[in-house]
């Protein structure tokens, strides 16, 4: 067995065990066997971890900023440089193929740089006022943190939360996923090896419940951060609103593609395959559902099954898979149960839709035509290597189609026409569009979604703008 690294949790800058050694199991998603454990915090040691951030916080924003990111930038540097085996621990859990975990890593190491310059320039203002006196705007960081991530992106998730805190001068307490938690270690090892103060970056595990309810009703928390499903986002947020904290969502989608009548249809089958398929489907921006212009419907569906079956299916290990297992049994029973649905509602499976016959968490890529409006795959996020293609042949109802749902997180359309191309960019009801690909977040630009997918964005300037407040400051001069 590859060898797996033994997992602590980190409070207030140590290493260490849950105060009862009470552990869960990790399991590799590829041969569904357990590979380690990880340790579940105890209430105390929640306590302790809040009472590290709160110091942590103290230190951190008495620390002068240019000390700051020289210790940050030294962080990202040590990403860099261990990527190779973050991304390897991230196959064995996550089961991601090795080039995909490796390249996380390493995008992740640049979105800490480019947070740390943005964070630089959070410039507040003077403002223009009566005689003697200064009329001021300041920009100061919220508090120490709660933040929870799910274990799709096990670095580049905590990760996104992790830079925006710090750079903006919070500390904070992160709970990572209990399915890939040497990744998150590995993470924040390169911020503790980088000299970061005690306290100011805290990791723990646990029972999601209990540790979201102990980190948000404390007083020390400042800011809710949460990445992951509606229904949970929806009761952290309802937690954070109970205590009158500001919440960070960065929730679910069910991303619409319209390939409009002048596309064409083989380029744009290619590149949304390619996407729809990364990560095995399990990303929440993944392209999900294909409203394609009945004139160019064969077309797209032929070249769409051709790029998925070109697809290996196998071990992230092994260096000639091109998609990994889905990460848990959970999404393994979602894909057999949304392909299911379709067939029987009328669909056809025009390849995979079948579970290999091998150990691991494995679902076929699957491609399905014929999809009718009411199957559940039209409504309910599959997270899984499944693509519904379904004709249109008035734009304005695949406008309707696509906005139809309560979520708004991406969307993509596929046009050689300028003018339809802002009426997409105007009309689709999302945080995140892209037009002629099917490109993912970018480290320089905004991420977030609308509707029920959330609030609050990621990326760009604006990604630091959860983790500051805004004060006011009118200095009358005697």
């Amino acid at each position: 067995m590859t060898s797996y690294p033994r997992v602590r949790l980190y409070i207030g800058g140590e290493w260490r065990e849950s105060g009862t050694e009470e552990t869960a199991p990790v399991v590799n998603p590829a041969t569904e066997e357990t590979i380690g454990t990880v340790p579940l915090a105890t209430p105390a040691d929640l306590d302790d971890a809040l009472e590290a951030a709160r110091r942590g916080f103290e230190t951190w924003r008495a620390t002068p900023v240019a000390t700051r990111t020289e210790i940050l930038h030294r962080a990202a540097d040590l990403i860099t440089e261990r990527a190779p085996e973050i991304g390897r621990v991230m196959t064995l859990e996550g089961g991601k193929p090795l080039k995909e975990a490796i390249g996380e890593a390493r995008r992740t190491a640049d979105t800490l740089r480019w947070h740390i310059e943005d964070a630089r320039r959070a410039y507040g203002r003077t403002i223009p006022s009566a005689p003697g006196t200064i009329l001021s705007v300041r920009r100061e960081p919220i508090g120490p943190v709660a933040a929870f991530v799910p274990w799709n992106f096990p670095v580049g998730g905590p990760n996104r939360k992790i830079s925006s805190a710090l750079a903006a001068g919070c500390s904070m307490v992160i709970k990572a996923s209990e399915e890939t938690p040497a990744t998150a270690a590995a993470l924040v090892a390169c911020y503790a090896d980088a000299g970061l103060p005690a306290g100011v970056l805290n990791l723990v595990f646990g029972e999601p419940a209990d540790v979201s309810a102990r980190l948000i009703a404390s007083p020390v928390t400042r800011l809710v951060a949460f990445t992951g499903s509606v229904p949970v986002g929806k009761l952290l947020a309802a937690a954070a609103g109970q205590v009158m904290k500001p919440a960070l969502m960065e929730l679910g989608g069910h991303a619409p593609v319209i390939v409009c009548a002048d596309a064409d249809p083989v380029e744009a089958a290619r590149r949304a395959a390619r996407a729809k398929f990364f990560n095995a489907g399990q990303v929440c921006t993944s392209p999900s559902r294909f409203l394609v212009h009945s004139s160019l419907h064969d077309d797209f569906a032929a070249a769409f099954v051709k790029a998925t079956e070109e697809i290996v299916v196998g071990d992230g290990l092994d260096p000639a898979t091109t998609m990994g297992p889905l990460a848990n049994e959970r999404r393994l029973a979602a894909a057999e149960r949304l392909t299911a649905d379709a067939v029987r509602r009328g669909a056809t499976v025009r390849t995979g839709g079948l579970r290999p016959d091998r150990a691991g968490y494995f679902f076929a890529p699957t491609v399905l035509t014929d999809v009718p409006r009411d199957a559940q795959i039209m409504s309910e996020e599959p997270f899984a290597p499944l693509a519904p293609i379904v004709p249109f042949d008035d734009l304005d109802d695949a406008l309707t189609v696509a906005n139809s749902l309560p979520f708004g997180l991406a969307a993509y359309g596929f046009t050689e026409s300028a003018a339809t191309a802002e009426r997409l960019s105007a009309e689709l009801e999302a945080g995140i569009l892209s037009i002629n690909h099917c490109g993912g977040s970018v480290h320089e630009a905004p991420s977030g979604g609308v509707k029920e997918s959330g609030y609050g964005r990621e990326g760009g300037p604006e990604a630091l703008d959860s983790y500051l407040v805004t004060k006011r400051v009118a200095h009358r001069l005697s």
